[in-house]
């Protein structure tokens, strides 16, 4: 259930500006009919500042008129009028100790998915494409030492994000019309 913003505020500004009965402010705060009955008798939350749910957007005068009338009717809170924002993965942090394996994940995915363009390796892996360059171009400072290896088992990004990135690079190859490499055949060393 959906609870109003600061739902004891609402409460203290529920029950001096209207006539809702304390069961009814209980259930549209989320709170129990004694503790609104005890912020009435002064009891509990004195000195917080009602906040008027109805210049807020989240009951209507009409509501709560309706609501004032008939004692077995209950407040319905409105739905926002924006979603909440998403939030962002933002940048990637990798630590100190993994991110010397971070070139031999992307060698594994230039190697093995040939289908992903830079900027899904580069999200991956929260890397650049100057370094994704290196990496394909073996112009990378530690290029002798680079090994492929699986980015998901160094935990440098999860199976579900690289699936997801492959299942997006085959769509789009298929809508231009270009083959879909098959998947990569499972190495002697990657399955002892």
């Amino acid at each position: 259930m959906t609870l109003p913003l600061m739902p004891k505020a609402t409460a203290v500004w529920l029950i001096e500006k209207t006539a809702l009965t304390f069961t009814q402010i209980a259930e549209f705060c989320g709170m129990h009919p004694l503790e609104v009955q005890a912020i009435a008798d002064g009891e509990v939350a004195q000195g917080i500042v009602g906040y008027d749910p109805v210049q807020n957007i989240q009951v209507t005068a009409a509501e709560i008129k309706r609501c004032e009338a008939d004692e077995s009717l209950r407040l319905k809170l409105l739905a926002p009028a924006m979603p909440p924002p998403k939030k962002g993965r933002g940048a990637r942090y990798t630590p100190v100790a993994k991110r010397n394996d971070r070139p031999d994940g992307i060698a594994f995915l230039i190697r093995n998915y040939p289908q992903l363009t830079e900027a899904q390796v580069g999200k991956l892996m929260g890397t650049t494409k100057d370094t994704i360059h290196k990496v394909r171009d073996r112009t990378h400072w530690n290029s002798s030492n680079i090994k492929p290896r699986d980015p998901v088992i160094l935990g440098l990004c999860s199976q579900t994000d690289l699936n997801a990135a492959i299942h997006a690079a085959n769509e789009r190859l298929a809508r231009e019309g270009r083959a879909v490499p098959p998947p990569p055949m499972p190495e002697a060393d990657e399955a002892a």
